[in-house]
């Protein structure tokens, strides 16, 4: 895949329009944890078990063209990393990760959110 990008990288480029921003993390976590907003939902694995969803690409190409540039979300930055590698195996040619996810990594106490991701940087989101 094209490789990855910043979270404030990925706000420039969804914010201006230049970008797709689709959201892997299932919708439990787009729900309880936050979500940016406007964006695309496609779940790279489901359920509590993260079971990956086999329909991933085929959904994917039904929300976003395959030469247009997506950046792909998750938690951390490691499913959207393997969803990015799919997706360019599918032949979507402009995929992007974005590094350090919507929480980015755990921290000492095992909780995340203080050590880099979306919300650290201070970019909009919303939770329901």
């Amino acid at each position: 895949y094209a490789g990855g990008v910043t979270p404030k990288e990925a706000w420039e480029l969804f914010s201006s329009g230049a970008a797709a921003l689709v959201d892997v993390r299932t919708a439990e976590e787009r729900k309880f944890v936050g979500h940016v907003p406007e964006t695309l939902h496609v779940a790279w694995a489901t359920g509590t078990a993260l079971n990956r969803n086999p329909r991933f690409v085929k959904e994917l190409e039904a929300k976003v063209k395959k030469d247009q540039p997506v950046l792909l979300l998750c938690r951390s930055g490691k499913r959207s990393a393997l969803a990015a590698e799919a997706a360019a195996k599918a032949g979507f040619t402009q995929v992007y990760n974005i590094l350090e996810g919507f929480e980015g990594d755990l921290d000492e106490q095992q909780q995340r959110g203080a050590l880099g991701g979306w919300r650290h940087a201070a970019l909009p989101w919303v939770q329901d």
